[in-house]
Parts: C-alpha cells; structure tokens; sequence
C-alpha cells in the first residue's frame, strides 16, 4: 500500500500523470496508478502536478541583519519544497544556521560564504583576512549533507580594494575541496565583469546575470549583449536569475532572449524585505516575469527543479520519476491580469498566472 497516491494531475503539457509515494519516496509516476494508499488525492483534471520547485538563491538564516528571512515563509508557503542559502552564512556560523533548519517545514542547504561570519556586514571581502580556506574545508567535512557549494559576492561594495583577489581565492577553495559548486554575485566594478567571467569555468554559477547595471552583461551603448559575455555563456558557465532588489531587469532579459541567450536557472534572492514590499514576492512571481519575457513554462519549470538540482548535485530532487524523493508542486495556470515590476522599476503586464496549491515535501502534504 502507498502513503501517498496523486490522482488525475496534469503535466505542463497536459498529459495525464499520477503519483505513488511510499516512504518520502516517488515508487510509481504514470498516467493511471490502480492502487490502495492511505491517502489520496484527486485532482480531478484541475492542477498540475511538478517536481517540487528549487530557489537556489535565498537568504534564510534569521539571525542575520542585513539579509535575513525564514525558510517556511519563502519555501513550503509558496509552492519551494526545496531552498538554497547563498552564502549568509560562513564557517563560523554555518553550522548554528544548520541546527536552525532541522526545525524546519523546507529542505534547507547552503553555500558558504568565504569570508568567515558570511554576510554581517555589506563588505564581508573587504578584508581578506576573513577568508580562510582552512576553516572552509573544515565546515565541508563537518556539514556535506548540508554544505552544496560555496559562494563570493564580487562587487565594489562588498570586496573594497582587493578587486579580483577574493575570486582568485574562492576558485582556490573550489579547487581544493572536489570542486566543490561555486556560486559568483556579481555587481558594481570594480572587478569588471569581463575579469570576473575570465576566471569561471564551465559550470561555475553566475547570479544576477540579467542586471541592469552598467557592469552588466548588457552594452548599454549599442544594446547588444557584451561578446565576452556571450562567451562565457557558450563555455557552460551558469547564468542564474537571482532576482533580488536590484538585480533583474526586464529589457536585460529581453535583449538577452532576442540574442539566444536564456537564463540557465530561475531564482529570487530572496529575504524578508524584498518579499514583503517587492519587487521580488516569492518565486512564482519571478517565474512569472520570465514568462512574460519570452520563455515557455516547459522551460520555466525545467529552470526551478532539474537545472538547479543539477547545478548543485542534488541527486534525488528535481525530478518527477520513481526513486527521486517525494518533493512535489501542485499548481494552477490561470489568466489574469498581474503588473510585474523588476528591480529598475520597469514593469510588464503578466496574462498568464502561476500559483501553488499544494506542497508536498518527503511526502507530506502542506496546502498553500
């Protein structure tokens, strides 16, 4: 008998699936399932049924000041079965953000930040001293079911006057930890952004890589995208969304699409203040700009489960098949009428909504 039996549901290409979970695990996806379980679900031929939604860019470790939210309130409530902290939180207060997150609904895990306290002040790479890979390596021996990769925020903001240094030595601590995921925030030069991208490898993750800003990918002189830019994307480095408050611009994604660039994976920088006064909401919100940008919800869902379960070895996520853990979005698809803001204050009108109904995360069901 299974736990758990979804009936009826609907693909994003309309076909019909169901969905067996026995032991926080998917035993059986197929269009009909005839079968006891102990609880069922009928869709009736209303919702759709996806693997469970990634956010591979958030910051949830409450304690913080700066970037700080709650991993429930941006994860299981809104459709995420799964987040990934980018970097709060370094070697000295990772694992205390990890106790946190045992008490929590959301599957929870983090890159470390390679300054040493994470992101307690805006220039947390302003002193190299912070950074120290021996403490690094540490945490990743005492925390691998925790600890997916690492992250450096490279802008004039948080690195002061030590320019490309804090890359050069985060791709060191990649290096000598099985290369392990590197996630790069990019910003404001100096480092320029063509310095930046001359030190990634194929799948090293770029976040914000549709920013407005004049260190961009975008050449606001001729509004073509940078050709070293477009290299970068045609070597295989990840160009991932991160949204955020100031880092996803309509006409950047636009530019970008007319060229046969796309976003690589969807995310939202999320924290507390952008999530309650905007622009970013919640990730469905972000999912729905890009749709208004151009991409297909195929793709759209593609780009928050496979992509970023992919990018950051999640072996059993991101997949709605037999052996992948029982982490599932059940959703609607409604016309409406939704104004969409990005992080310059540019709006689109949306036409075409996304929203959760239900979040089933290790098998259990949550209603949103």
């Amino acid at each position: 008998m299974f736990d758990l039996l979804i009936k009826n549901g609907k693909l994003i290409t309309g076909e019909k699936v169901e969905v067996a979970i026995k032991d926080g695990v998917i035993v059986s996806v197929d269009t009909a399932i005839e079968s006891a379980a102990k609880e069922v679900i009928d869709l009736a031929g209303e919702h759709y049924v996806s693997a469970g939604w990634i956010d591979d860019h958030v910051h949830c470790y409450e304690k913080m000041t700066l970037y700080y939210d709650y991993p429930d309130k941006i994860g299981v409530t809104k459709g995420v079965t799964t987040v990934i902290d980018a970097g709060t939180t370094g070697a000295e207060n990772i694992g205390d953000f990890y106790e946190l997150t045992k008490k929590v609904k959301t599957n929870v895990y983090a890159l470390i930040n390679i300054s040493k306290w994470g992101i307690v002040e805006q220039d947390e790479l302003a002193d190299l001293t912070k950074i120290q890979a021996d403490l690094v390596h540490d945490r990743l021996a005492q925390l691998p079911q925790f600890i997916v990769g690492i992250k450096a925020r490279m802008s004039k903001t948080v690195v002061g006057e030590n320019g490309i240094t804090p890359l050069e030595l985060a791709k060191n601590i990649q290096r000598e930890n099985d290369d392990l995921p590197l996630m790069i925030h990019i910003g404001s030069a100096p480092p320029e952004l063509q310095e930046v991208l001359t030190l990634l490898d194929k799948g090293d993750v770029l976040t914000h890589c549709f920013n407005g800003k004049p260190n961009g990918i975008l050449n606001k002189d001729t509004d073509e995208i940078k050709d070293f830019a477009r290299a970068a994307y045609d070597k295989g480095i990840v160009f991932d969304i991160g949204h955020g408050t100031d880092s996803f611009n309509f006409h950047v994604a636009e530019v970008a699409l007319n060229e046969g660039i796309k976003a690589t994976s969807i995310s939202t920088d999320i924290y507390h203040h952008n999530r309650e006064s905007g622009p970013v909401y919640d990730l469905s919100t972000t999912m729905e700009k890009l749709r208004v940008v151009g991409y297909s919800w195929e793709e759209i869902l593609d780009k928050v489960t496979a992509v970023p379960a992919d990018s950051f070895n999640l072996a059993k996520k991101g997949q709605l098949a037999a052996g992948f853990d029982a982490d599932l979005t059940i959703f609607d698809l409604a016309n409406g009428e939704k104004t969409l803001t990005d992080s310059n204050g540019f709006t689109r009108t949306a036409k075409e909504l996304i929203k959760p109904v239900k979040t089933i995360i290790g098998g259990t069901v949550y209603d949103n």
